[in-house]
């Protein structure tokens, strides 16, 4: 894979196919652990390892898979990547484990995984297959992180509360804004709210893209105001 290639299926992942803007998958733990931004990045890395190299397993064994079972066996190997995350956080993580209860688990069920690997790696080679999971599996994390951060400052009037979670270190209360903060930010109406707006954003910036290209392609092509000599 060029280099071109591979910046462009990172930039599709971040931003143009974001899984959570652009597909709207995954949304019931996008919507659910995104209290903070200590839970929104725990969440968000565990995705992304599980995509990533899911992504790259079917890619290397499509040509042994037999397009009859092909979503029973992705389910499988999904479902092993998920088991060994999930051990993983009970062993080096155990009070995040708590915090993100059974959605580490549900990993298995994001939708966004499966139609990765249904729809790219299935058919791709297994480097791009990894660079496409990596990429979209950032995309999603990336949007967990902000909207934790978004509800976690509005909610609390905090950042980064429970980073002790992650690091294993002194418990850690955050950096504080404000005494208290907006309840509804960390009910669920609050995760819809957010959404809907980190939705809204990116309509709007590609909508003024798309306006200032036309803008410029029109230029160009305009015949020169200078008369023929």
């Amino acid at each position: 894979m060029t280099s071109g290639g591979l910046m462009e299926r990172l930039q599709d992942g971040l931003w143009k196919e974001n899984p959570g803007l652009v597909q709207l998958l995954g949304l019931c733990p996008l919507l659910a652990v995104t209290t903070s931004l200590v839970n929104g990045l725990g969440l968000g890395i565990a995705t992304m390892v599980v995509l990533t190299l899911s992504n790259g397993l079917v890619s290397a064994a499509r040509r042994w898979i037999l397009h009859e079972i092909r979503l029973p066996i992705y389910v499988v190997i999904i479902a092993s990547l998920v088991t060994c995350i999930e051990l993983m956080f009970k062993a080096w993580f155990p009070t995040l484990d708590r915090s993100l209860g059974i959605f580490i688990p549900l990993i298995v069920t994001n939708c966004a995984i499966v139609a990765r690997a249904e729809v790219f790696a299935s058919r791709n080679p297994i480097g791009a297959s990894l660079v496409d999971g990596m990429g979209m599996g950032a995309g999603f994390a990336l949007l967990l992180m902000a909207i934790g951060a978004f509800r976690e400052l509005l909610g609390q009037g905090s950042i980064l509360a429970g980073l002790d979670l992650i690091t294993g270190g002194e418990p850690f209360s955050g950096f504080s804004f404000a005494d208290s903060g907006f309840l509804i930010a960390v009910l669920p109406p609050g995760a819809f709210f957010s959404l809907a707006l980190a939705v809204a954003a990116k309509n709007a910036i590609d909508g003024k893209r798309r306006i200032s290209r036309r803008r410029t392609m029109s230029r160009k092509l305009r015949p020169s105001d200078h008369p023929r000599s």
